[in-house]
């Protein structure tokens, strides 16, 4: 619902003006829109003050009179008096009316209302803002309490779809990223993450201050306790009500955290330094993995489709790239390796891990299913294998950010263990399609529920007997070779899957690493059930695909000269180096070598003058995930480059072949998309502009690539998904010589 200027205004009435009410009604008096704001209190003077500071407009001190005049009634008292003030307006007429509150706890208020009203009015939303103050009352209230933080709506099936749509309305004039929510989920979710921290620091408080040392103990406080306690400054009342308002939930948190801390106890007495640093190494990790997955709002719905992560990149034109560069680790082979690692048994060493977001959600998943992981500490990660039956069920989703490899692989990991296992992940992830994983899952035992369209979240059902089968592949897919390869290591008998062309072989080459036996004849690549797998050493070599950006930049930069260390060739991955040459790139490989399996090589390239060609399909499978940059390169090369048989660049984070199109054409290049493919013709430089990366990774940076060619700044939108594949990519491209910035904040 929007409200224009003309419109009468809307007559908003809070009851209870503290903090929270007093700083809901100051923030819609300061955002622009047509409200009248009252106010109700038991306390005359709260009333009084409300009204000279001009948060509301209109002091009310008789209840009913004061409903009578309003269109939204929002109930910021103490919880404990919430039943108080709806039993008030049980009696008066609430037709056309909407009513909600700032509740921390909704099941109490749900409660309440069906004991009163019957049953939960259509016209009430509950609803709770994650965002406060140590101080209370209507003296602290402020305008902009509420920007950018979390408010969490908890409909019921019955509220009135567009009572809710007028309080979310509202929320956003606060500013407020406004998110939905199960009522028992919620309170069981804030119990844990709001009233427990509160709790045990006003216990904490309590106890020092109780000591008789407490002078030097308060005197010497470090940071730490100060950010820690600082909550304990918060409203006793408040805290009071809530802690009797949710007493099942706390209780329950109260119980699991003190299980934690008896662990804890025990390992200092026993001075078990293993037992440790594996719970200091799992607080570390799972708090980064949570605040990136709480970001991207993993497990509420939003219930605002502009929101999101706001991320652009800024690049100069021009520029040369001379020097020595390594790149990240491959990601493929990252996360295979703590895949299997996990399941090895003994301690396999990983060096050169990806530290990015896709990879470290993977780590994270098995970090949930039990298996004690260190680091990664400088790209050196230590996993201690469970063995094939040695994971633990996940107290929780499987949470994979915006890891489509990790999914579709694990979902046939997951599709044999004993445990049900939910896998999600990120807005974009949850809406890219998983039926070619899940069909052929399936066909061989696995039960596996999706949402509409075969899309995330996979609800994997535990404890089915698989058995193998003989599959031919519709499309080369090394993630569907490599999920079937990895449910047949379960399967009784003999999983094979047949590629219609060449697909990576990373999981091939893993296996062998890992003592796992798997035959390769041709393009059928056959596994046996029930085997071992062994503990290894494994040295990650730089993401060719990461690379690609760079031997982009460095062809079309003038005067560059560049040398890019041990980067993988594997040669199911070198499709990106033929393109180029074939076009006329100088890309020469020094120092080939085995590592672990895997052929590496340096890379030096230096510039050239391109020319466009049609690219041979044989090469498009072996370049698959490099095609947005090749395109910048096409847009560079002279003549006209066709790009034919790579249907499935329609279906990755986004549309790449839409995307680059559409983003192509924003900086003047000839561009045309083919069902399957695209033409360019090239040999103009890019013009200033703006261009809309959709999310996607590898677009956003191929767009930074263009504006070494560019006539004026290009500005890439929505670049946060960056990092799921690149850390450091803005300093490493700054590094190598393009002029490239940021704004925003990165999630």
């Amino acid at each position: 619902m929007e409200l224009s200027k003309t419109d009468a205004p809307l007559n908003i009435l809070v009851v209870g003006l503290g903090l929270i009410g007093g700083s809901f009604a100051a923030s819609l008096r300061d955002c622009g829109e047509n409200f009248h704001l009252m106010g109700f209190d038991l306390r005359d003077e709260y009333i009084e003050e409300a009204v000279s500071l001009g948060i509301v407009s209109e002091g009310c001190d008789d209840f009913e009179s004061a409903v009578s005049k309003a269109d939204v009634i929002q109930i910021s008292v103490p919880m404990l008096a919430m039943p108080k003030v709806l039993g008030q307006l049980k009696g008066l007429d609430l037709n056309g009316k909407v009513i909600t509150d700032v509740g921390s706890c909704k099941g109490s208020l749900v409660k309440a209302a069906q004991d009163i009203f019957g049953q939960v009015p259509e016209n009430l939303v509950p609803g709770h803002p994650i965002a406060g103050s140590e101080k209370s009352g209507v003296t602290a209230a402020k305008s902009g309490l509420f920007k950018s933080h979390k408010v969490i709506l908890t409909p019921l099936e019955n509220t009135d779809p567009s009572a809710l749509s007028l309080i979310r309305y509202l929320w956003q004039c606060c500013g407020a990223q406004v998110n939905a929510m199960d009522v028992q989920r919620h309170d069981e979710v804030l119990a844990m993450t709001s009233h427990l921290p509160h709790l045990l620091a006003f216990s904490l408080v309590d106890t020092l201050a109780g000591n008789p040392e407490n002078q030097d103990i308060f005197r010497y406080a470090a940071g730490g306790f100060r950010d820690f306690t600082r909550i304990a400054g918060s409203d006793p009342v408040m805290w009071h009500d809530i802690a009797l308002g949710n007493s099942d939930a706390i209780l329950a948190s109260l119980d699991q955290f003190s299980e934690g801390l008896v662990h804890l106890r025990q390992a200092i007495v026993e001075k078990d330094s293993k037992s440790l640093l594996a719970t200091f190494e799992r607080a570390r990790t799972a708090r980064q993995h949570f605040a990136s997955m709480l970001e991207r709002r993993a497990y509420m719905a939003t219930l605002n489709e502009n929101q999101g992560d706001s991320v652009t990149f800024v690049a100069q034109p021009g520029g040369t790239l001379k020097g020595e560069l390594r790149v990240p680790g491959d990601k493929s082979i990252s996360h295979r390796s703590i895949m299997l690692g996990a399941l090895a048994e003994g301690e396999t060493i990983i060096d050169g891990f990806l530290e990015g977001e896709d990879s470290l959600a993977t780590l994270q998943a098995f970090r949930d299913m039990g298996v004690d992981i260190e680091g990664p500490h400088d790209g050196r990660v230590v996993i201690h294998g469970v063995g094939m039956q040695g994971l633990k069920p996940p107290v929780g989703p499987l949470y994979l950010g915006n890891a489509g490899t990790a999914m579709r692989l694990m979902a046939g990991l997951m599709s044999a263990q004993r445990f049900d296992v939910t896998l999600t992940g990120d807005q974009s992830l949850s809406s890219r399609p998983m039926d070619r994983v899940v069909n052929p899952l399936v066909e061989m035992g696995a039960e596996i529920e999706t949402a509409a369209g075969g899309r995330p979240p996979l609800k994997i059902k535990g404890g089915k007997s698989l058995k193998g089968i003989d599959y031919e592949m519709p499309m080369a897919s090394a993630q569907v070779q490599s999920c079937l390869l990895l449910a047949g290591m379960y399967a009784e008998g003999e999983t094979s899957a047949t590629a219609p062309g060449v697909v990576r072989d990373h999981t091939n080459r893993m296996l062998t690493g890992f003592g796992y036996p798997l035959k390769v004849d041709n393009a059928r690549v056959s596994i046996q059930g029930g085997g071992q797998l062994s503990s290894t050493a494994i040295d990650v070599p730089g993401d060719i695909s990461s690379a690609a950006f760079f031997i982009v930049a460095a062809t079309i930069a003038s005067g560059s000269d560049l040398l890019l260390t041990h980067v993988g060739i594997n040669p199911t991955r070198t499709g990106v180096i033929s393109i180029l040459q074939l076009m006329g790139a100088d890309i020469t490989l020094l120092n080939e070598r085995e590592v672990g399996g895997e052929l590496v090589a340096d890379i030096r390239v230096r510039s050239a003058i391109l020319k466009g060609i049609d690219i041979p399909l044989k090469l498009v499978p072996l370049a698959i995930d490099e095609f947005p940059v090749l395109f910048i390169a096409a847009a560079c090369a002279e003549g006209t480059t066709t790009l034919r048989g790579a249907a499935e660049l329609r279906v990755k984070e986004s549309d790449r072949i839409q995307s680059m199109v559409d983003g192509l054409v924003a900086l003047g290049i000839d561009a045309e998309a083919l069902v399957d493919g695209m033409v360019i013709r090239g040999g103009r430089p890019f013009c200033a502009g703006t261009v809309d990366s959709h999310g996607d990774h590898r677009i956003a940076m191929a767009f930074v690539i263009a504006s070494l060619r560019s006539q004026g700044e290009v500005r890439i939108l929505d670049c946060a998904h960056v990092a799921t594949s690149f850390p450091n990519f803005v300093r490493l491209a700054s590094r190598a010589g393009l002029t490239l910035s940021t704004e925003g904040i990165q999630a």
